[in-house]
């Protein structure tokens, strides 16, 4: 599909296809026809088979033949441009240097073995392609198929699948509507036949070639002075390391938690055993309440008992992958982006994050950047178009220079020194021309915005007077564009740039699209068809790349030949940029992306959180990992019944040992299972190209497609009603069922088998903005705390779920069961922030009067609960203001966003009462931190401004009631106030952010928080607490008028 096809519309229920054009300014190509010779002005030429001459076939440096012989002859022998030596084309003759050939021309022998291989790979794409696959809208003609039908062992059935091809919009037939298609499973070659023995005497051939060029067929020599030997070793060696923590500092870690529960299962039994009997109920909430922290403090501590690091070794990547004179080996990357409401997620920050992508350090040829407009807005696909154009001009600047971060509104940004390490002379000038060009583009796309902001009554129209297709958000066919490809898709200095493909899935009444899970979806089945990488890199359109390395660091574990094959993604860390420098709402959420994680990756992988991954497409298609080899069991006969009895075979395996099972060997479990025993178009939908792209585990398009087909195949699979009666969402791909899909997918990885992992690289790969306003942190978070309860009421829980195949580790599933139930910690520490208020104003508390030795344990208790604080601050490097900036954030969140999470997620499931998704915005104010004081209502303001009014009432009271009692009443208030104090510190930054930069706070809060704690004040059974309260005699008795 080319850069120049022009928007493609279309919907393959209604069977409809649309194509655009004229809506872009036609881009001016590179005229390859009568090019002059830049050495001495003729002609280039053609050669005898009537193409153009090509001298250098690295840069394509036009040469004429004569000069092209000469400089083989008597000059440098290398390519006046890219200074690649000049290899021996067809006819021309040898000059010292070139290899020996024995008789055969270089170009001829090489592509002749070139074309052999496609050869091999057409026949069995057109096998999988050219066969039938009967979706029952096509007649059966299996009389008429070339194809042999699937053969998959003894358990073989047909699978089929067919859909209906229109014709094209301009009356030209894209494909046959008769079409049938059926898929075939790769040909193994198995031990004993012919083409294995053809195979294994090539390979001999080829080593015993290697091994000569060496020099090992030879005399012995010694090959430590080799500088190529030690080239080959380092290639050997492993592309990354696990590196554990120092036993210095693990070690005590370790002891301090054991000691810590065991000090936690005194005090709890000290609790249980005595009871306050004045306050019996006030004792009994803090007691359930304390049992509750302690069990979630059990599921949070555990899964970080292995805690690792990482490192990585980009320079045995290249030398591996990357050898010089031979083709790129390193695996195509598709990068999925993914963007709703313009308004709120602005076009010109998710232009940043694509201008990121494609100028990554990463082969251009292998980068396919997606982005997926589930807003179908013409804002966003016009500003998409404007970025595609600032690329051409954006992307060879950032890699002439080598500058980082690769965003440019970053890049502009950062107030240090741009001339460090710069040494190209025209670099200052060259910076100063792309500042200019940048800040034209934003001026471009901040015109589309405003433009965007009032839509016109009759609806968006396009250049060409052609009604935009998305006029209709919930009522529109798909589209796709490409921007940048391999067909038009060059930048200012003629270089090729990766494709840009812009996606928006079709929408209709009456169909469960399922949010940002189902586009992620969509966009994995476009990419199938289009590029079929076999990896894939997520990201939100507010998360830029800041280390342009980003994919190469995470290739060197996918890639890697010893574990690669058994990880399914690459998790990265999330920082953000643009946070105040005090962190008032732990919007860096250090604890959790430096500690949490660090420790998951020690058991068997971090949890995937949505953005800043890179995952491997087969994983995403529900295959399980590979098997590695099984340690052989222990064989006993039967006369020995203390080694248990000999287990018997299976039916299959007689039939192995008698000769009728042979066909079963050599297979691959997974694969060739799924393939002979399920439907495929239950499981992957009805699309034969997509199921055939499934099956090609390295990636890659059937070279047998044409760009007309792939390109009907694309709008199909992202129509509405394809993912029916598939099992999208439910086994592959985004999992749904919870607004956090990103922990459902990762689970259900997990649960199969996969191992993942955590990289830390030293420059941050990714970076987002974070919402640094108060309202907006907290509705952030109420969106976190509502999947989790959405997770845990499913059959997806992981109290449930993941039990029969037994491949997720205990503590992997603690730390999940984590993930479900921690907002269900709201409640219990609501009733406790309530409590020191209550305690005060009543004149009880929920401790009987402490001995000396009960008093050890709370001693005890505090000096674990601080050293288990600070040893993990000490192996994780994270500083002590941000551990205390999450202590107060999981205060403040936890009793307002997470309580709401609770009862809404309860309204969900019992009433079925549901709530919609509000997506966070992405906007900054262009005062530094001017949205941090920016107050937006919402009523999770109300409850913690509530348990605030409370406990300084409380605290008030307390302490007047102690002043007018006197020295005795002191001692038991110290207690109360401590608790009520705490209360107070971990809601401070709630507080300032409530008052805002002019400290005020809205009446509506104001109103409504006064109101619940009057409620609660009428607790308070002392109507006068200013009178002294003393014993003395009874004034009726004595008669006397006191």
């Amino acid at each position: 599909m080319e850069a120049s096809a022009g928007l493609v519309a279309g919907s393959h229920n209604r069977n409809e296809l649309v194509v655009i054009h004229g809506h872009e300014e036609p881009k001016t190509l590179r005229n390859l026809d009568g090019q002059v010779c830049e050495i001495c002005g003729d002609q280039v030429g053609l050669t005898v088979d009537g193409e153009l001459f090509v001298a250098c076939n690295e840069c394509g440096f036009p040469v004429c033949r004569p000069c092209y012989e000469y400089e083989r002859r008597e000059g440098s022998q290398n390519c006046p441009q890219c200074k690649t030596r000049f290899k021996r084309l067809k006819g021309s003759p040898r000059v010292e240097g070139d290899d020996d050939e024995e008789g055969v021309d270089d170009i001829e022998h090489e592509f002749k073995a070139i074309e052999d291989e496609k050869k091999k790979q057409e026949h069995v794409v057109d096998a999988m392609l050219h066969g039938k696959m009967s979706y029952g809208r096509g007649p059966e003609d299996d009389e008429n198929s070339q194809f042999p039908p699937v053969i998959a062992g003894v358990r073989s059935r047909q699978v089929s699948g067919e859909f209906p091809l229109a014709s094209h919009g301009h009356g030209e037939q894209v494909l046959s509507s008769s079409l049938h298609k059926r898929v075939h499973p790769y040909p193994v070659s198995e031990p004993g036949s012919a083409r294995w023995d053809e195979k294994k005497e090539g390979w001999k051939d080829r080593m015993d070639d290697w091994k000569m060029q060496q020099g090992n067929l030879g005399a012995d020599h010694d090959d430590s002075n080799d500088p190529d030997m030690a080239l080959i070793d380092e290639t050997r060696q492993p592309m990354s390391r696990k590196v554990p923590l120092p036993s210095s500092k693990i070690n005590p870690y370790r002891m301090v938690i054991i000691a810590r529960l065991f000090i936690l299962a005194l005090f709890l039994r000290y609790r249980l055993l005595n009871p306050v009997h004045e306050s019996l109920g006030l004792w009994l909430t803090s007691v359930i309440c304390e049992i509750w922290f302690a069990f979630s403090w059990i599921l949070d501590q555990f899964p970080k008992w292995f805690p690792i690091d990482r490192e990585t070794y980009l320079d045995r990547l290249s030398l591996r992958y990357e050898r010089e004179g031979e083709p790129n080996m390193l695996a195509p990357v598709d990068v999925f982006v993914s963007t709703v409401d313009p308004m709120k997620e602005p076009p010109l920050v998710t232009a940043n994050t694509v201008l990121s992508i494609l100028a990554m350090d990463y082969p251009v040829d292998k980068i396919s950047c997606y982005i997926s407009d589930d807003g179908a807005s013409m804002c966003t696909f016009e500003a998409l178009s404007e970025t595609a154009e600032f690329a051409r001009k954006w992307v060879p600047f950032c890699k002439k220079f080598s500058i980082e971060p690769r965003a440019p509104e970053m890049y502009f940004a950062e107030k240090i020194d741009y001339l460090k390490d710069k040494v190209q002379p025209t670099f200052v000038k060259e910076r100063r021309a792309m500042k200019r060009e940048y800040e034209e583009f934003k001026v471009r796309i901040n015109a589309l915005v405003a433009k965007a902001s009032k839509a016109p009554p009759e609806g968006w129209i396009m250049q060409d007077g052609t009604p935009w297709p998305g006029n209709n958000t919930r009522d529109h066919p798909g589209m796709i564009q490409v921007f940048l490809g391999h067909s038009g898709g060059l930048d200012t200095e003629g270089n090729e740039l990766p494709r840009l493909v812009y996606v928006s899935r079709e929408k209709r009444p009456g169909f469960s699209h399922h949010k940002k899970a189902g586009a992620m979806n969509a966009l994995v089945r476009v990419s199938a068809v289009l590029t079929n990488a076999p990896f894939m890199l997520n990201l939100d359109c507010d998360h830029y790349v800041n280390n342009s390395k980003a994919v190469r660091e995470a290739m060197c574990f996918l890639m890697d030949p010893q574990i690669g094959k058994k990880v399914s993604y690459v998790q990265f860390p999330q920082r953000f940029d643009g946070i105040d420098k005090n962190d008032r709402y732990a919007n860096k959420n250090s604890v959790f992306f430096d500690i949490n994680m660090r420790g998951l990756d020690g058991i068997q992988g971090p949890v995937y959180v949505g953005t800043g991954c890179v995952f491997r497409r087969q994983a995403l298609y529900g295959y399980n990992p590979p098997k590695g080899p099984k340690r052989p069991k222990m064989v006993s006969c039967d006369c020995c019944p203390c080694f248990g009895r000999r287990k018997k075979l299976p039916k299959y395996a007689k039939n192995e040992a008698n000769g009728e099972g042979a066909s079963l060997q050599g297979m691959d479990d997974d694969k060739e299972l799924l393939m002979s025993q399920m439907n495929f178009e239950k499981r992957f939908g009805q699309s034969a190209i997509f199921v055939t792209s499934t099956l090609m585990i390295e990636g890659g398009v059937p070279p047998s497609t044409s760009p007309a087909a792939l390109l009907k195949e694309a709008i199909h699979v992202i129509s509405c009603g394809y993912e029916d009666k598939t099992e999208w969402g439910l086994e592959l791909g985004w999992i749904y069922g919870s607004i956090t899909e990103d922990i459902l997918t990762g689970f259900k990885m997990h649960c199969r088998g996969w191992r993942t992992i955590y990289c830390m690289p030293k420059r941050p790969a990714f970076k987002g903005t974070a919402p640094i306003n108060l309202s907006d942190r907290l509705n952030q978070v109420l969106r976190w705390a509502l999947g989790s309860i959405e997770i845990f009421f499913s059959h997806h829980s992981p109290l449930l779920y993941g039990y029969k195949e037994g491949k997720l580790k205990w503590l992997e599933r603690f730390a999940y069961v984590n993930t479900t139930v921690y907002p269900f910690t709201s409640l219990p520490l609501l009733a406790y922030c309530t409590l020191p208020a209550i305690c005060l104003l009543t004149d009880k508390f929920i401790m009987p009067p402490i001995s000396t030795f009960a008093s050890l344990f709370f001693i005890s208790l505090f000096i674990s609960i601080f050293a288990t604080g600070i040893l993990e601050l000490r192996w994780s490097g994270v500083s002590i203001e941000e551990w205390w900036r999450n202590e107060q954030f999981w205060v403040i969140g936890g009793v307002s966003a997470h309580l709401f999470a609770v009862v809404q997620g309860l309204l969900k499931v019992l009433a079925g009462i549901d709530t919609n998704f509000t997506v966070t915005s992405k906007a900054v104010d262009d005062e530094d931190f001017g949205e941090l004081y920016t107050f937006k209502w919402t009523t999770l303001l109300i409850p913690p401004t509530t348990l605030l009014i409370i406990n300084i009432v409380g605290v008030v009271a307390g302490i007047a009631d102690a002043i007018n009692n006197g020295y005795q009443s002191w001692g038991p208030l110290f207690g109360k106030l401590f608790f009520a104090f705490w209360v107070i510190v971990h809601l401070y930054p709630f507080l300032k952010g409530l008052m805002g930069r002019q400290n005020r706070t809205p009446t509506i809060v104001v109103i409504w928080s006064v109101l619940l704690a009057s409620i609660f004040s009428l607790l308070w059974v002392r109507i006068d607490p200013f009178v002294m309260k003393t014993k003395g005699p009874d004034v009726k008795q004595c008669g006397l008028n006191c």
